[in-house]
């Protein structure tokens, strides 16, 4: 759950390397070096409105980028609908276990921990509210059937409660930086920030008109990739006319049909929220996990990647842009499990992929509507969001 960035914030984003180093750049901070882009890189093509739309004064791509890291909201409240179809196959219900359980291990099983609890935002449809005042008063709450998940930041504590099991997490801002950088993102600016590292010479920038969003007058930022081969298709983001923040953000892939991420606010307001929006006392009878306990519980799955990172020999990139894929070797030869080890696992995960062959020697692919991934019979790992031929055509060269 990032603050929205003061100046301070946004000035440290500044010191940060240029586009080579962006990769390393904070997660909560708008890359300043995306303004410094060429201007054959970022259209200067200005917003033109629609019938039925805002009527906008003209704002070129590369000033309508310069506004959003110029941003400084402090204050916000509102309702942000966040929908997410990856185009996973049905597993009857077993693929929202898997997500839900990402990042717990048996026995750390707080219902209350953040890490664990978003990762449910990975598919499906939901509604969140959203709060902050200035960066060290923030608020999440995801409102389920009958439930509510609040994740609270007030000062010096990071709270998390799951009214449905009566669970609260308790961190402290000692390790809150961390712990956001391991959330997934929730908000429109989360998803913007995001997209608008991976823009580079690959890249194509533009303003594509004007819109309407939960009340506010936007500009619309269009992103699409230069490059074939990607399973993007373009990032649409809405950008409030008047503060510069993200309003609404969409990805649709390159196959068309529904958006992979829709996520926008519905309701927004920029006044201060009431100083006991960000109040919290575990109720009677909770169950509370500190960050300390839940660390050095018994089976705890390790956090921030620490363990799964470890067991990798080596993470590198191949390629650039849209088109860069991930490639790890797992140690595991053989790719899938089978047999007595795994069981009729491999079987199982087998008939969910496509068998492909090259250089490389054989594996599976396996796709969504957005990510593929190749796990060779070496025990190797190719992963990216490009096309299946893209991804054995990255493999082969990787040999």
């Amino acid at each position: 759950m990032a603050p929205y960035e003061s100046d301070d914030a946004m000035g440290a984003a500044r010191d940060e390397e240029p586009r080579s180093g962006r990769r390393k750049a904070a997660r909560y901070a708008v890359p300043v070096a995306v303004v410094g882009v060429a201007a054959a890189t970022i259209g200067l093509v200005p917003a033109l409105a629609d019938s039925g739309d805002p009527d906008l004064p003209k704002i070129s791509a590369q000033q309508l980028i310069e506004k959003m890291a110029r941003s400084d909201v402090q204050q916000l409240s509102g309702t942000v609908k966040i929908s997410t179809d990856l185009g996973l196959p049905d597993l009857g219900g077993l693929e929202d276990g898997l997500v839900s359980g990402a990042g717990r291990g048996p026995d750390d099983g707080s219902s209350a921990d953040p890490q664990a609890k978003l990762t449910e935002l990975a598919s499906g449809t939901h509604t969140l509210r959203v709060a902050a005042d200035g960066p060290d008063r923030q608020k999440l709450s995801l409102l389920e059937s009958g439930a509510e998940y609040s994740l609270i930041h007030d000062g010096k504590d990071v709270w998390g409660y799951d009214s449905k099991s009566n669970e609260v997490y308790h961190s402290t801002a000692a390790g809150s930086g961390k712990q956001r950088e391991a959330e997934p993102p929730v908000t429109p600016k989360d998803f913007a920030d995001e997209a608008l590292k991976a823009v580079d010479d690959t890249t194509s920038v533009t303003v594509d008109g004007t819109a309407q969003v939960a009340g506010r007058d936007a500009y619309k930022l269009l992103i699409q990739p230069r490059q074939s081969g990607s399973t993007v298709g373009a990032i649409s983001i809405a950008v409030d006319a008047k503060t510069g923040l993200p309003l609404k953000f969409t990805l649709t892939p390159k196959s068309g049909g529904a958006a992979v991420v829709d996520a926008g606010f519905t309701q927004v307001s920029f006044a201060r929220p009431a100083a006991s929006t960000f109040d919290f006392t575990p109720p009677k009878g909770a169950k509370v996990t500190e960050e300390k306990d839940a660390a050095e519980a018994p089976g705890h799955a390790p956090k921030h990647g620490e363990g799964f990172a470890g067991g990798l020999n080596g993470m590198n990139v191949l390629g650039e842009g849209w088109t860069s894929v991930a490639t790890f070797d797992t140690g595991a030869k053989g790719g899938l499990p089978t047999g007595s080890e795994g069981g009729d696992l491999g079987g199982f995960l087998g008939s969910l992929g496509d068998q492909v062959s090259g250089k490389f020697g054989k594996g599976t692919v396996f796709s969504t509507r957005l990510v593929n991934a190749l796990i060779t019979d070496d025990g190797k790992v190719y992963a990216g969001a490009v096309t299946k031929d893209a991804l054995v055509k990255a493999a082969d060269a990787g040999k």
